[in-house]
C-alpha cells in the first residue's frame, strides 16, 4: 500500500479600505485524521494576533477555530500550515443493490445511527424534501444511474462519471447559493456544485451521503511548471454502504476512492464547513478578499501515477 506525504499552505487575507475596530471569525481549515489519513501537523495563525480563541470539535467531529480581534485592524491574515500521510482506501467487500443499501441505512439504530443519519436528510443547501424542485431535478437527473436493482458500487461510479462528463466547469456560472435544480438545468458548476449535486442524488435515493471539503493535488499544464499558491480549496463527497463504510468520489474530476485528496472537514453541506466566516465592525469600506493554496507532495511516486485533474474551485 501506497502512502504519500503532503504539505499544505493555506493564506487567505482581507483588506479593508477603513480602519476595523473589531471582528470575529470561525474557520474550518485544520485537518482531521480519518481511517485514510493520518495528520502529522496542522496549526493556524493570524496576522495581527488574536485576542480572543477557542479551539473546539464540532458535531461532525471537525476541527474549527473562533477567532477574536477587539482592536484596530486594517488587514487580517489567515494563515494555515498542515502535513499529513495518505494511504489508499480498501476496496468494498460487500456490493448490494442501491435499494437495499438504502434500506439497511433506514433502519440503522444505536450509535451508527447517529454517525450516518444526519447525511440522509435535506440540508440548507441540499433540499431533497420529496416536495422540493431540487428533489425532483435530482431524481429526473439521475434516472439511468438509479435504475433498479444496480449494485451500490456502480451506480457510485455512474454519478461520478455522469457529472463529470456532463457538466461544465465554470467559475462564472454559480454561486454559493445557487439552487441545485439551476445547476442542473444549466450543466454547470464548480467543485462546490458537483459536490452538492452528488450528494443530493444519493439522499433523494435514500443513500447516506456527505459533503468533504478539503484539497486536492493538482497538475500544471504540460510543458509548464507549477506555480506556487496556485492551488485552491476543493469539496467532493461521501457515500456510506451498509457493512463498509463511506466510500470517497470527486464528481469533479471523475474519481472514485480518492487518495491525492487531502481531507479538512466534513458535513451535510458547504454551509457546515465554509473555510473562513465571519464579520467586522467599523466605518463604512470595501473588502478585498485574496486566498493562496499549496499543496506540494513530500514523496514522490512515479509518474504514470499521476492523474490530470480539473481546475479546482
Amino acid at each position: 500500500m501506497i502512502a504519500r506525504r503532503y504539505s499544505v499552505s493555506h493564506y487567505t487575507t482581507y483588506d479593508y479600505s477603513a480602519e476595523m475596530l473589531d471582528g470575529y471569525s470561525v474557520a474550518n481549515l485544520l485537518a482531521r485524521s480519518t481511517p485514510t489519513q493520518r495528520v502529522l501537523s496542522t496549526e493556524l495563525t493570524t496576522d495581527p494576533d488574536v485576542d480572543e480563541r477557542d479551539d473546539r470539535i464540532d458535531v461532525f467531529g471537525n476541527k474549527v477555530v473562533q477567532l477574536g480581534i477587539h482592536r484596530p485592524h486594517h488587514q487580517l491574515v489567515v494563515a494555515v500550515s498542515t502535513q499529513v500521510e495518505i494511504t489508499s482506501a480498501m476496496t468494498p467487500r460487500t456490493n448490494p443493490a442501491w435499494e437495499q443499501a438504502a434500506a439497511q441505512t433506514a433502519a440503522l439504530r444505536s450509535g451508527l445511527s447517529l454517525d450516518v443519519s444526519p447525511f440522509l436528510a435535506s440540508s440548507r443547501l441540499v433540499p431533497v424534501r420529496s416536495s422540493s424542485p431540487e428533489s425532483a431535478a435530482l431524481i429526473a437527473a439521475f434516472t439511468n444511474e438509479f435504475a433498479p436493482g444496480r449494485p451500490i458500487l456502480d451506480v457510485i461510479a455512474d454519478v461520478c462519471s455522469s457529472i463529470f462528463t456532463d457538466y461544465r466547469f465554470d467559475p462564472t456560472a454559480t454561486m454559493v447559493t445557487t439552487p441545485l435544480s439551476v445547476v442542473v438545468a444549466q450543466r454547470a458548476g464548480v467543485c462546490q456544485d458537483f459536490a452538492h449535486l452528488a450528494v443530493g442524488a444519493f439522499r433523494a435515493h435514500g443513500l447516506a451521503a456527505r459533503y468533504v471539503s478539503g484539497y486536492i493535488e493538482t497538475d500544471p499544464p504540460p510543458g509548464e511548471e507549477k506555480t506556487i499558491g496556485a492551488d485552491a480549496s476543493h469539496a467532493w463527497c461521501s457515500v456510506w454502504i451498509p457493512e463498509h463504510g463511506w466510500v470517497d468520489l470527486d464528481p469533479t474530476n471523475g474519481i472514485v476512492g480518492v487518495d491525492r485528496h487531502v481531507t479538512v472537514g466534513w458535513g451535510r453541506d458547504y454551509a457546515d464547513v465554509a473555510p473562513i466566516r465571519g464579520v467586522v465592525i467599523g466605518p463604512t469600506s470595501t473588502q478585498t478578499l485574496s486566498v493562496s493554496v499549496d499543496v506540494a507532495r513530500l514523496s514522490s511516486v512515479s509518474s504514470s501515477d499521476l492523474i490530470k485533474t480539473q481546475p479546482t474551485c
